[in-house]
């Protein structure tokens, strides 16, 4: 399984790609960071951020991305801008018909490192040690990046399987109730005009 890890920001937006499968050893493919100048036109930061992000998967080809789930901050702005970001990402694979999959930044820190309270240099420490790197990737956004891709490989297919299970289970409970006759169905419209009264 390959998948491209979004950190997603408008100044820099960390990108990162995973080779591997849940209980083997895994191997970083590649790592880096999309930057746009703080002082550029919006629209025009936010292409890009697309150019950077098609680049990468142009070159390593994923079969998933695994992008940061926006959470809320104190900071609007900030939040704003990841939002942005991570929609460019989504927008990007959805387009070319890759799966995407959001993390929470507490689901990735557990996943990586035991604790949902990790702090970013306990997160690049764990990426370095299960990347086998000779150094934590720099800045932290590229270290998040390989830490969401890491997380996806080890808990996706759990997710999917959970997914399909949930979504098996209520196709087995709308088949019991329609077999039972409980299942609601919208009534067809009256279309019967009442008999017109007589006139004398």
């Amino acid at each position: 399984m390959r998948v491209l890890g979004v950190d997603p920001g408008l100044t820099r937006c960390g990108v990162g790609v995973v080779d591997g499968v849940a209980g083997r050893p895994l191997t970083m493919v590649g790592v880096g960071v999309v930057r746009t100048p703080a002082d550029a036109e919006l629209g025009l930061r936010l292409v890009a951020i697309e150019q950077g992000i098609e680049a990468w998967l142009d070159e390593h080809r994923p079969e998933f991305v695994a992008v940061e789930r926006v959470f809320s901050q104190h900071n609007v702005r900030t939040v704003m801008g990841t939002a942005q970001a991570s929609a460019v990402a989504m927008l990007c694979a959805a387009r070319r018909g890759i799966p995407v999959a959001l993390h929470t930044p507490s689901e990735v820190k557990a996943a990586v490192t035991g604790s949902g309270r990790a702090d970013k240099a306990q997160v690049g420490a764990m990426v370095t040690r299960l990347l086998r790197l000779d150094a934590p990737p720099k800045p932290a956004d590229a270290a998040d990046a390989l830490a969401l891709a890491i997380c996806h490989i080890w808990r996706g297919p759990v997710t999917t399987r959970l997914q399909q299970a949930v979504a098996q289970n209520r196709l087995q409970q709308a088949v019991a109730q329609h077999a039972a006759g409980t299942l609601k169905t919208p009534h067809a419209p009256n279309t019967r005009q009442a008999p017109k009264g007589r006139t004398a």
